[in-house]
Formats: C-alpha cells, sequence, structure tokens
C-alpha cells in the first residue's frame, strides 16, 4: 500500500521525527510512504485546509491508499480531511484509536494531535499508532461478534456521505477558492505522488492545469 504523510506548518519542525517512525513500520511491511505535505519549516507553506485538498486528490485519484496527517490538535486537519468527498478519516491520539478505527471504522485517513502531550516517549507513542494502524487485518469489529453491524454501518455511513455531496468529485475542488487549491498542490513532492502514481487522468489533468 502506499501512504502519503502530509503535515503543516505548525508541526512542521517534527516531520522528520514522524517520517522515521512512519517509515520504519511501514517499510518492513511492503509500504511505500510519501512525504508530501511540509518537510520543515522552511518549506512551502501549508495549513490544515490544504492538508484536506491533498488527501482528497490523493486519495480518490488512488495515487495513495491512506494518509497519515494532523496539525497541532489534530482537530482542524480531522475536520478538513471528512470534508471531501471518498476521504474517511479518524482521530487518533494513541495505538488503542488506530486499532479501534481501523477495526470498527476501516477508513483511509488518520488525523493525530502533533503538538498536544507531544512530550517524552512521543516518538514510542507514534511508533505504536502506526503499528496499530497497518499490521493484521483491518474492518474484522471489535469486539469480534460486533462486527457484522460494524460493518454495516461503515458502508452506510460511506453511502450517506456520498448522498450529502452531490456534485462531481471535481466540481467541489472547482467551488473553492482557486488560490487555496493552487497552493495545496503546488509542492514538488505532493505532484510526484500524484503524477507517477495516480490513476485518474481527469484529476491529474485538473492538477496539472493548476500549476502550470
Amino acid at each position: 500500500m502506499k501512504i502519503a504523510l502530509m503535515m503543516e506548518n505548525s508541526q512542521a519542525a517534527k516531520n522528520a521525527i514522524v517520517l522515521k517512525e512512519l517509515e520504519g513500520v511501514a517499510q518492513p511491511l511492503g509500504h511505500q510512504v510519501f512525504n508530501v505535505g511540509m518537510s520543515d519549516e522552511q518549506d512551502h507553506h501549508l495549513t490544515y485546509i490544504h492538508l484536506g485538498i491533498q488527501a482528497s486528490l490523493l486519495l480518490n485519484s488512488k495515487a495513495v491508499g491512506f494518509v497519515v496527517a494532523g496539525c497541532g490538535t489534530g482537530q482542524g486537519a480531522l475536520m478538513s480531511l471528512n470534508i471531501h468527498p471518498g476521504v474517511n478519516c479518524g482521530y487518533c491520539i494513541d495505538p488503542a484509536d488506530a486499532y479501534l478505527f481501523a477495526q470498527i471504522n476501516n477508513g483511509n485517513a488518520l488525523a493525530l494531535p502533533f503538538a498536544k502531550g507531544f512530550g517524552w516517549g512521543a516518538e514510542l507513542n507514534l511508533r505504536f499508532i502506526f503499528e496499530k494502524a497497518f499490521t493484521g487485518e483491518k474492518g474484522m469489529g471489535y469486539p469480534p461478534e460486533r462486527r457484522e453491524p460494524q460493518v454495516r454501518n461503515a458502508g452506510l455511513l460511506n453511502q450517506v456521505k456520498a448522498a450529502v455531496i452531490k456534485e462531481n468529485y471535481l466540481d467541489t475542488l472547482r467551488a473553492i477558492d482557486p488560490e487555496l487549491v493552487q497552493t495545496a498542490v503546488s509542492g514538488p513532492r505532493f505532484q510526484q505522488c500524484l503524477f507517477e502514481h495516480g490513476q485518474n487522468t481527469e484529476i491529474a489533468s485538473f492538477v496539472r492545469q493548476l500549476t502550470q
């Protein structure tokens, strides 16, 4: 699986720590990690609003299958990602959150609070979160006897979201302030991930027009 890590301006200084722990868990499992957000405080400026746009494009184009995002509290990133069609993001503070989200909700993105409680042992908490998020079979339910209704409800939630968002996917992006979208797609690492691995030519063409 391809996994995108995206971090915004307030927590960009921690990118190297988060990336190291994510790669340390994901790569031995055969997953590929793309660091598409800010890599440090001097990188192109992104907010959690831009992260939602990035996640939307990468997931809907199938350039990646999962997104790890966040901000200071994680709440802004959670709301920003969940606005978009095709993105099902959970809030994750500790490894139990990652495990339960994978088993019950089986979504495709996590929002982490990279400032809240990020003290001694923070890298261990990150590592354990990623282990629970990316190891084992997902969607098995918790407790196991609750699997059937949980799988059904997760599917119903996706149907409700699809019904609420009526427009064509790209029309939802065209309705956003163009400057926000252009900033979100301006990073070279983001563009490389999308253009080299995306499977939707219409989405790729849309982004190429914005970056010319």
